[in-house]
């Protein structure tokens, strides 16, 4: 798409007007967007159009189409985390990333839905209904950035951005076939990302090859003032790395703790089979031992609902978004009361429940003191783990997609999808999910997910690359060319 809007093959407008199109073909059955920007859009389509014309030097993504997860503020236009407790909040700036976003001259089509304030694995939680994953309706598309993924998947945008707090952006990649990657901690700036738990929150690119979803990390990365726990160094350069498509020489190293028992046959198979892929190319694989990952989905559920448990506070009815039982004579306590209880779900009131509860007096050191060491351990098993290995290994999800409402009854199910990305979160380093096939059983799309040291994303997208390029080829051409097309033009 940049190569025919470089050679004036197409404009922005037009592009802009196919996706609007695609939108307005399939999203009623897919339910990837919570708000369509098709005014602003195109707007912003013109302008990038205008430039061209005028001969000004363009990013390679202006004028690309992509959409946004409702987790980032964008000045003007409904910002809702998914959530009834904000729901027609339209915030009055920027995030960072938006604010990159637009001055590469990308496209934003609008909002998408997500697990409310990002706290699930299958965009059910949302409080606007369900998305519905593009290769089999009946199935979630995983989550909390299930409607980002779904949107790139069924041809809606051809990128998007969702955010990864234990795998969202990692895990609904896996499940609708696509690539997606949570750079490391503190290299995307978190300002006006509406948080759940600020030490493990990340915003990272969808798209549906590696090197389209290394352009736009690239314009999203880099040091920001106005976020404290932005990293103030020298960016590698995911690009080249994933043009490169070499691994020749390369330690691939395969996590004992992530495979096997209870992971999907199928899932098994195409992760083994794309390890062999790795070894033709010349890679070494190797079998690496990471003994406190078995504690890691125990640490996460006691860290993540303690921050959220904190960062939710501020959604008092007292300053925006919902206000409800303000009637004459009613005290603030009884307004902050019935507004909590009517604008946050299930879902959410069980993380602030479990997290106010393990931060409590009493109860501290024995939950949430205890999950920071855990933490610890887990940050040092992965140094021993890279001393042995230039990247790590290991499937996305230990399930393809799981059918709408399969889980909903029973969190602690729900719960074990993250077991193979919450390692990452909470040590701090990046990932990546890329397809490795369908699996035998559903033919659903199977995700292998890389894994490297902080700061050196660039490796995900070199190793990431190689592989692509191989199974492509082995393929006949990329996965997601093999998804339903849902009806009307693509």
């Amino acid at each position: 798409m940049s190569e025919a809007l470089s050679k004036g093959e197409v404009t922005s407008t037009e592009l802009t007007q196919a996706h609007l199109d695609r939108i307005g073909d399939v999203d009623a059955s897919v339910k990837a967007f919570l708000h369509v920007d098709a005014e602003g859009a195109l707007g912003q389509a013109a302008r990038v159009d205008a430039d061209r014309s005028a001969g000004k030097k363009l990013h390679p993504l202006a004028g690309i189409p992509l959409a946004l997860k409702d987790v980032l503020t964008q000045e003007g236009i409904p910002t809702t985390a998914g959530s009834k407790i904000l729901q027609g909040w339209k915030p009055q700036y920027d995030s960072t990333v938006v604010s990159k976003i637009k001055d590469a001259g990308i496209v934003i089509l609008g909002k998408t839905n997500m697990d409310e304030f990002a706290m699930g694995s299958s965009t059910e939680n949302s409080a606007y209904g369900p998305t519905f994953n593009p290769w089999d309706l009946a199935r979630t598309p995983g989550g909390s950035s299930g409607g980002s993924a779904a949107a790139v998947s069924a041809y809606e945008a051809p990128l998007a951005i969702g955010s990864d707090t234990g795998g969202s952006i990692r895990q609904p990649a896996a499940l609708t076939g696509i690539v997606g990657v949570r750079p490391t901690y503190g290299a995307v700036s978190r300002y006006g990302l509406i948080a759940y738990s600020s030490s493990l929150d990340q915003a990272g690119p969808f798209g549906r090859t590696v090197l389209d979803t290394a352009l736009l990390h690239d314009v999203m990365a880099g040091h920001d003032p106005k976020d404290a726990t932005s990293i103030n160094g020298t960016f590698p350069d995911v690009v080249a790395a994933a043009r490169k498509c070499d691994v020749k020489g390369m330690k691939i190293g395969v996590i004992k703790q992530l495979q096997g028992e209870g992971y999907q046959s199928g899932v098994q198979a195409r992760f083994d089979e794309s390890l062999q892929v790795l070894a033709s190319l010349g890679a070494q694989i190797v079998e690496v031992d990471c003994p406190s990952f078995e504690y890691a989905l125990a640490a996460y559920y006691l860290i993540a609902p303690s921050e959220c448990s904190s960062n939710l506070a501020r959604f008092d009815a007292m300053r925006y978004g919902l206000r409800v039982g303000d009637s004459d004579g009613a005290s603030a306590e009884s307004v902050m009361n019935a507004t909590r209880n009517a604008g946050f779900g299930h879902e959410v009131k069980r993380r602030i429940i479990l997290g106010t509860y393990a931060l409590s007096s009493g109860y501290y050191d024995a939950y949430y003191g205890s999950a920071q060491k855990i933490r610890t351990l887990i940050i040092q098993d992965y140094a021993k783990a890279f001393a042995q290995a230039d990247v790590l290994v290991s499937p996305t999800a230990p399930t393809t997609a799981f059918k709408i409402g399969e889980k909903s009854d029973d969190p602690i199910a729900m719960y074990l999808g993250d077991v193979a990305t919450i390692p990452v979160n909470l040590a701090g380093i990046c990932g990546m999910s890329l397809p490795a096939g369908l699996a035998d059983e559903d033919n659903l799309p199977v995700g292998f997910q890389i894994m490297a040291p902080a700061m050196q994303d660039a490796r995900l997208y070199q190793v990431g690359s190689a592989l692509e390029a191989a199974l492509v080829s082995q393929w006949g051409g990329h996965l997601i060319s093999k998804a339903p097309t849902l009806g009307g033009s693509k």
